[in-house]
Formats: structure tokens, sequence, C-alpha cells
């Protein structure tokens, strides 16, 4: 994985922890109300090999109560310079 993404989803790891803590959720608490396995859910927030799809995406903003775009509203380079 290149650096460029690991650092894109580092920013989406601390917004996917700090949305569910704020909902007092534990991974296995936001995993009920979501279709993603508590695990995929950990590894997620902890691992920065890990990938996810556009579906997992969708799933998590569902159970966490919000548009996917706060999932992902950072800043990050997007245009190759």
């Amino acid at each position: 994985m290149k650096s460029r993404d690991r650092k894109r989803l580092q920013q989406f790891r601390q917004n996917l922890k700090r949305l569910r803590t704020e909902r007092n959720l534990s991974q296995r608490g936001l995993s009920y109300l979501c279709d993603v396995d508590y695990s995929k859910i950990g590894k997620l927030e902890s691992n920065e090999n890990t990938n996810l799809t556009l579906t997992t995406l969708f799933e998590l903003a569902k159970g966490l109560g919000v548009h996917p775009k706060e999932l992902i509203d950072y800043e990050f380079e997007f245009l190759k310079k």
C-alpha cells in the first residue's frame, strides 16, 4: 500500500473511532447496528494495512447514523501535482 493511501486511511480510522466513541458505542455495539462484523471494525480502526469497500463505508455510516461523507470528511491532496 502506498504511503498516501495509508495516510488517507489513517484519517478515516480516526473519524470512525471518534464518531463511534461520541455515540458511546463499542465495536460490537456498532456491528449490531450495521452489517459489518465487529472484528472488521476493529481492524479498520487499528490496522493501517486494512482497506475497506464502498459498501462497508455505507454500512458503517448507517450504523453510526451519519452520512457516509462524515467518515471521509478530511483534507487530502486528490489531484496529482
